[in-house]
């Protein structure tokens, strides 16, 4: 057949040599993921509730038709409402739907509705889910519940449910919207232009991610964010969620980049191999190597750094209430001699400083003499020695200028 069409350029792809087959990604799991429930979603400044029409329009309405009306709905489908009466018979619609599902957002302090958020595009064979059709009245905008709206929401999907992506979607024009996606830890992965017609008007459309592997370092985030030593008496926040979720680290002109659970068995590897010349001279197991490490991209920063070869180096952190505790501090074998050890103990102690912390501490074995002796060269001092069961630990103290 002349003419060169779709079929003819499917039908001349060829097997590469050697016979492998062709490649169509990573194998997951397939078990599909169970839909999102009429449930309570409980925090400390915010209750994300199932929608109830009589029990939440009214005040939704009165604190979304004020003076700024027409900025607040301007990038929802729906325009301004003209009465209470038309507002509630559009939402008595709105939460019998199964996909858009509907909350709203509940202030613990007044009990009152002062937002609404959906769980939509849901599907579960994927373990795809979106969140969107957002509303923050002015009574949550620019406050520690509108951040902890999303967590919560995003929690449950990936840790109650087991989504392995979550999406946020927005016009592309909205710069509000854009700007809390990445703040919130999303990666902004593109525009679809034409993609809607909203209002009688073209919608371009900007698509953001998050991905399973990505998560547990973003609940890091939002839960360090929200922590309550991180408001000063006025509720006004210390360091903010983008610093939190910041990607790099460069040190000199070397760059570190935030961990994800991709990164898990590689850095597990790293880890046995750079404390595997402790054990001898401590005579038990080194720490670091008695770590659920699946815990700890949960509950810690974690940060490497690449080389041609795989991973560099490893470094875990914990944003304490008065400290940053540089947890572990671990260079590949590999890279022995090229300076990645100083490289991870400046990182930490940079990142302390982006974090307002004021002492960054470390500990390690009592019998590794020349880490302590490294150490006090860098700065630190011993602050105490401490006797455990089976080992006695050196914490050692550098204040952070």
């Amino acid at each position: 057949m002349a003419g060169g069409g779709e079929q003819d350029r499917v039908s001349e792809a060829r097997a590469p040599e050697g016979g492998a087959g062709p490649v169509f990604g990573q194998p997951v799991h397939t078990d599909p993921a169970p839909r999102p429930r009429r449930e309570v979603l409980s925090g400390r400044f915010v209750d994300i509730v199932p929608f109830d029409v009589v029990r939440h329009a009214s005040d939704l309405y009165t604190l979304s038709h004020g003076d700024d009306r027409e900025w607040q709905w301007a990038y929802l489908g729906v325009p301004p409402f003209e009465s209470l009466k038309s507002f509630t018979s559009y939402y008595a619609v709105a939460a019998e739907k199964e996909d858009p599902l509907l909350y709203a957002i509940l202030d613990k302090a007044t009990g009152r509705a002062v937002g609404h958020a959906t769980y939509l595009r849901i599907e579960p064979a994927h373990r795809v889910i979106e969140v969107g059709n957002i509303l923050f009245t002015p009574a949550l905008q620019r406050r520690p519940g509108g951040t902890e709206a999303m967590y919560l929401m995003a929690r449950y999907a990936f840790e109650t449910l087991g989504y392995r992506r979550y999406e946020w979607k927005c016009n592309a024009l909205n710069a509000p919207s854009r700007r809390a996606a990445e703040r919130y830890g999303f990666r902004f992965e593109g525009v679809f232009r034409n993609h809607m017609i909203i209002k009688g008007r073209n919608r371009d459309t900007a698509w953001f991610g998050m991905t399973e592997e990505e998560w547990p370092q973003r609940a890091v985030a939002f839960e360090t964010w929200l922590a309550p030593e991180n408001f000063d008496a006025a509720g006004t926040q210390k360091v903010g969620l983008g610093t939190l979720n910041a990607e790099r680290l460069e040190v000199e002109g070397r760059v570190l980049r935030r961990a994800s659970l991709e990164d898990l068995p590689a850095v597990v590897a790293l880890q046995k191999a750079a404390y595997a010349k402790n054990r001898p001279l401590l005579g038990v197991e080194p720490v670091p190597l008695l770590w659920d490490y699946a815990a700890v991209f949960r509950q810690r920063e974690v940060w490497v750094v690449d080389a041609p070869y795989g991973l560099a180096g490893v470094l875990i952190l914990e944003a304490r209430a008065d400290d940053l505790l540089i947890d572990s501090l671990a260079a590949s074998p590999l890279a022995q001699g090229t300076g990645t050890g100083n490289l991870l103990l400046e990182a930490g102690q940079l990142r302390g400083r982006q974090l307002g912390r004021p002492l960054a501490r470390l500990y390690t074995g009592e019998p590794l003499s020349a880490n302590i002796n490294w150490y006090r060269r860098k700065g630190f001092s011993i602050e105490r020695v401490e006797q455990m069961p089976d080992r006695r630990l050196v914490h050692m103290v550098k204040a952070l200028g």
